[in-house]
């Protein structure tokens, strides 16, 4: 695992939680990619798109039926920062982004680093 999220950061940039949710208020799409149960747990970021690592493929192929608007129209032109509880899975989501179009960046220290800086989290 340790050696995909290094491998994944290579090809991925960080933004920082408070750039990033400047970046939200002009069109950009904040991604979160934990679990339900984390969400409920930890806090949101309001206005997030939750969409849990495990089923990101199928939400951000814009061919699949269960592909998720808001995630797909930023494929034209918007940029997604990807939220998780660390950076691992935001690392992984936002590389496999990369790959299929999407410009993503990992936002650093995920929702502790989000609580860190200062910023809101609704729950």
């Amino acid at each position: 695992m340790k050696d995909l999220v290094a491998d994944a950061r290579t090809r991925v940039s960080t933004v920082s939680p408070a750039d990033a949710m400047s970046a939200a208020g002009e069109g950009a799409l904040i991604l979160d990619v934990r679990e339900p149960a984390e969400l409920e747990s930890n806090g949101r970021v309001a206005g997030a798109l939750n969409v849990p690592r495990g089923i990101l493929e199928t939400r951000a192929d814009e061919s699949m039926p269960t592909a998720e608007a808001s995630l797909v129209a930023q494929k034209s032109g918007g940029t997604v920062h990807v939220l998780c509880a660390s950076g691992g899975r935001a690392a992984l989501a936002a590389d496999t982004l990369r790959g299929m179009g999407y410009e993503a960046t990992i936002i650093e220290g995920g929702i502790q680093g989000w609580i860190s800086a200062g910023l809101p989290v609704e729950g």
